[in-house]
Order: structure tokens, then sequence, then C-alpha cells
């Protein structure tokens, strides 16, 4: 059986708020879809370990952000690759609170729709969250990022905790040596470069900038391991 086919469904990229109380969460998921449009309705399928499932479990209610094509890995990286636990999620992000007191983030957002949960299925190491749509707006007219834009072009990883992870099998390294991120499991590829971060294609890994961080997760170059 090879899993690999269930890359060929189609998924978008977003960010997921909720509240407690008076605390905001968010977090990067690629499973929403809308259920039906009379009520409007969608669902998001959450890790039971993630921060945000206890602020949906708890004040069941949600946002959804959809993201922009260009949106910088760096962002993604942030609201996919940290926890709520150890950092505000929110600081240094623009957003406003929404009708139902979820945060609606702005920034990257090609448009938003929140909602009020009305039922929850228990999927084993997820849950589905089904809302009522309480409010929608479109912010932007930018191109929408997908999963697959999002792991071809942009080169991003996917968390362990999402739904659609799947362990990837290492690769042989090649002449230039690939380095994986052992935080967020980013690929250094020297022959693409991180043009992002300046780093031009040909640049070996080992004469990478000293203060050259992991474009995902921020981590630095002693936190990568050769692929071999």
């Amino acid at each position: 059986m090879n899993l690999k086919a269930l890359h060929s469904l189609g998924y978008g990229l977003y960010v997921v708020t909720s509240r407690k109380g008076d605390r905001f969460n968010g977090q990067i998921a690629n499973t929403v879809f809308q259920i039906t449009s009379e009520p409007p309705t969608i669902a998001v399928s959450i890790n039971r370990n993630n921060l945000t499932w206890d602020y949906i479990r708890e004040s069941r209610v949600f946002a959804v952000m959809v993201l922009c094509q260009d949106t910088p890995l760096a962002f993604i990286g942030h609201f996919g690759f940290k926890s709520g636990r150890d950092t505000d999620k929110l600081a240094g992000i623009t957003y406003r609170t929404g009708e139902t007191g979820a945060p609606i983030v702005t920034d990257n957002a090609v448009s938003y729709l929140e909602a009020n949960v009305i039922k929850e299925m228990d999927v084993g190491t997820h849950t589905i969250f089904v809302g009522e749509v309480t409010g929608a707006e479109v912010i932007s007219d930018k191109a929408c990022m997908t999963y697959e834009y999002y792991h071809q072009v942009k080169r991003g990883t996917t968390p362990k905790t999402a739904p659609s992870y799947i362990e990837e099998k290492k690769e042989s390294a090649p002449a230039m040596a690939k380095y994986r991120c052992t935080v967020c499991g980013w690929i250094c590829d020297p022959e693409i470069g991180d043009p992002d971060g300046g780093i031009a294609p040909g640049t070996p890994f080992d004469q990478l900038p000293e203060d050259w961080n992991c474009p995902v997760c921020g981590a630095t170059r002693s936190e990568f391991e050769k692929i071999d």
C-alpha cells in the first residue's frame, strides 16, 4: 500500500484559532472543508495533543484564516512548529477579535470564517469539529496557498501532529549533501539554497553564515543533521 496516494487529495493551508477565557491560541491546519451551504457549516480536524484543541473544546468556537500563496515560511513555522504552551502565538501578529471572540489573524490571510461548534467527532488522534459559520469576509484577492504549493514550491514540511503526516524514508545523499532540520524536518538542499534567507543556490551547508537559521522553525545550524 502506497500511502503517498493520500497526497493526491486536495488541501489548503490555514491558521485555525480559538480562545479560552481571555487567552488566544492558533495553529496551522490543512484539513478544513465545507460541510453544508444552508446553514453554512465547516469542519476542521485538530490533533488532541494541540493546545488549540483544548481551547476549541472549552470555548466551542474557532476561526479559520485561508493563507495566501506568498505567505513566508517563517510565519507558517511560527503557527505550525511552536507550541502555545511555550510562547504567545499572537504576539507581534496583526489580528482583531471576531464575533465569536476568537482572534481573526489578518497577516497573510486571503479570507476568514468563524464558527460556533455544533458537533464533534472523535477519530482517535484527532477530533473533527463541525461549526456553523457566524462570520466570514474576503480580505485579499491574492492566490490561495495549496498544500501542494507549500510542499513543492516553498518546500515546507508537515508537523507530526498533522492528519496528513506520513513518515518519509531517508534519501541517499547526493554529491552536495542535504541536511535535515531535526526540529521541523525541513530539508536544506544546497542546489536550491534559501532564496528568502539570502542563500544562493549552490552554497554548501558548511559555508552557510553562522547566524543562518531554519526558514521554517528558526532552528540553528547545529540542529541540522546530514542525510545519509
